[in-house]
């Protein structure tokens, strides 16, 4: 009987340390995810004053031991958050898995690696956990349409990329043979940078074509590149009108953490673990 009861109070544990982590409704809940939030905002700004030479010249030594002490916090989150659900290898391959992973790497990397400390910047993606903190149901619905969208227009767009690729390297090949080295055009691949750069309208300008034939097709490309910009937003845009917008709830499954449940569902869509 004894352990069948520690089993239970094991069970009902991870259950409790899972609902204040993963869920918002409970008062514990929210206030851990409201707490989570101001920390992950104090470290990022941490980062971002250490990269500020003059401040690390006077508070180096604080805000390293900010980092660490924000890097070792976020550490014992992770591992809490890998133990309380019932898939943790689900949990670590999913979007807020890998960007909890990658908000302490950097600073651990950096003991070898000097400087990468400064990634962790990326932590602040995990500020994206206030949309269900502040219960902003509506702005969950709209993400996963965007993400149906986007995932349904995949292949237009690959292919669109491969098209544009194709043009630049013939771009990049026809300057090159017109403006030759004399221009700044020493190359092949550097003649494709400027046609990269000329048709995304971005015009760095440190090389140009200086013949009445190069400048011709900078003309061309700049004109094709405004074309070309719209081609990927009307993709989105059809499959965007074409997404069906359902109710869906902030609530996680307790056993692979998946959130984005219809408001009715009884069971997890993506494990079938009874929510």
């Amino acid at each position: 009987m004894k352990p069948q009861k520690n089993n239970a109070n094991n069970n009902a544990r991870n259950r409790r340390l899972f609902e204040i982590i993963f869920e918002a409704d409970t008062p514990a809940g929210k206030w851990f995810d409201i707490v989570l939030i101001i920390c992950i905002l104090l470290s990022v700004i941490v980062v971002m004053l250490d990269s500020v030479s003059s401040i690390r010249a006077d508070y180096g030594r604080i805000l390293y031991g900010l980092e660490w002490f924000f890097t070792v916090l976020f550490t014992v989150e992770y591992i809490l958050r890998l133990l309380c659900v019932g898939r943790p290898i689900r949990y670590a391959a999913s979007f807020y898995g890998i960007i909890d992973l990658l908000a302490i790497l950097p600073t651990y990397i950096s003991l070898v690696f000097f400087g990468s400390r400064y990634l962790a910047v990326v932590r602040v993606l995990r500020v994206l956990r206030i949309f269900r903190v502040l219960k902003l149901g509506h702005h969950t619905k709209e993400a996963a349409v965007l993400k149906k969208a986007l995932y349904a227009s995949r292949r237009k767009i690959l292919v669109f990329l491969f098209v544009v690729m194709t043009l630049v390297v013939i771009i990049g090949s026809l300057i090159y043979v017109i403006e030759k080295e004399q221009s700044g055009f020493t190359s092949i691949p550097r003649s494709i940078y400027w046609a990269i750069v000329t048709l995304t309208t971005v015009g760095y300008g440190d090389i140009s074509p200086q013949t009445g034939l190069g400048q011709f097709l900078a003309a061309i490309v700049m004109i094709l590149g405004y074309s070309i910009i719209a081609v990927p937003t009307g993709i989105v845009t059809v499959e965007l009108s074409q997404a069906h917008k359902e109710l869906l709830t902030t609530q996680a499954c307790p056993n692979c953490s998946a959130e984005g449940h219809d408001a009715d569902a009884e069971y997890c869509k993506f494990c079938g673990t009874k929510l």
